[in-house]
C-alpha cells in the first residue's frame, strides 16, 4: 500500500491564524482602573470594532463582565476557572490553551486570519509570548489605575505603523494607533548595525 496518489493530491495545510493583542494603553501602561477603562475614547471604540469584527475574541472573565454582553459580530471566548460561568452568546474556556484552540477552530471556520486577544492584564501577559502582532491605541494621558499592559520589548517587537489623532468630540484625550509585529530572529541585531 502506498501513499503516493493521496499525498500528491493533498492540499497544503491552511496557515494558522495569528494572535493579535488589541488594547488601549495610557502612556504609563495603564489599561484599567477599578474594572473600567480610565478614559472616554469613542474613536477607539470604533477602531476596536473595525479590527476585531468577524474574528474570534479572547478575554478574561473580568473583562467580559465589564462589557456586560457579548461583542456582536465576533465569537466571544471567555477564559475562566469558574466552572459555573455561562453567558448567552459566549464560549467559556477553562484555560488559555483551550481558548486559543477554540479560537483557531473558529477562525478557520470563519476564514479569519487573526485571533484577537482583548484583555485583561493577565490574559495579555500570558498571550504576549505567543502573539505575532499588537494593535495598540496609545492614549496620550497618564491615568491612575491598577491594571497594566505588559511592557513592549523593542528587542522583540518592531513598530510598523503609527497614526496620531487629535481628540474628537467624544474623546477625552488625543491618541495614536500603533501597530507592532514580532521581530524575526536576527531583525533586532540587523536594525542596530
Amino acid at each position: 500500500m502506498t501513499d503516493g496518489p493521496r499525498a500528491a493530491a493533498a492540499d497544503p495545510p491552511p496557515s494558522s491564524p495569528v494572535i493579535v493583542l488589541v488594547a488601549a494603553v495610557g502612556e504609563n501602561g495603564v489599561i484599567g482602573r477599578d474594572g473600567k477603562l480610565p478614559w472616554r475614547l469613542k474613536s477607539d471604540l470604533k477602531h476596536f470594532r473595525a479590527i476585531t469584527w468577524g474574528k474570534p475574541v479572547i478575554m478574561g472573565r473580568k473583562t467580559y463582565q465589564t462589557l456586560q454582553r457579548p461583542l456582536p459580530g465576533r465569537t466571544n471566548i471567555v477564559v475562566t476557572r469558574d466552572e459555573k460561568f455561562s453567558a448567552p452568546g459566549v464560549l467559556a474556556a477553562p484555560t488559555l490553551e483551550n481558548a486559543l484552540a477554540t479560537g483557531r477552530g473558529d477562525a478557520l471556520r470563519r476564514g479569519a486570519n487573526e485571533i484577537a486577544v482583548v484583555g485583561g492584564a493577565e490574559i495579555y501577559a500570558q498571550t504576549l509570548p505567543l502573539a505575532q502582532r499588537i494593535a495598540l491605541t496609545l492614549v496620550h494621558m497618564r491615568p491612575k489605575g491598577e491594571a497594566l499592559f505588559p511592557p513592549v520589548d523593542t528587542e522583540a517587537w518592531e513598530e510598523t505603523e503609527r497614526s496620531e489623532h487629535s481628540a474628537g468630540p467624544d474623546d477625552e484625550a488625543p491618541f495614536a494607533f500603533v501597530s507592532y509585529r514580532r521581530r524575526l530572529i536576527g531583525d533586532a541585531t540587523e536594525s542596530r548595525a
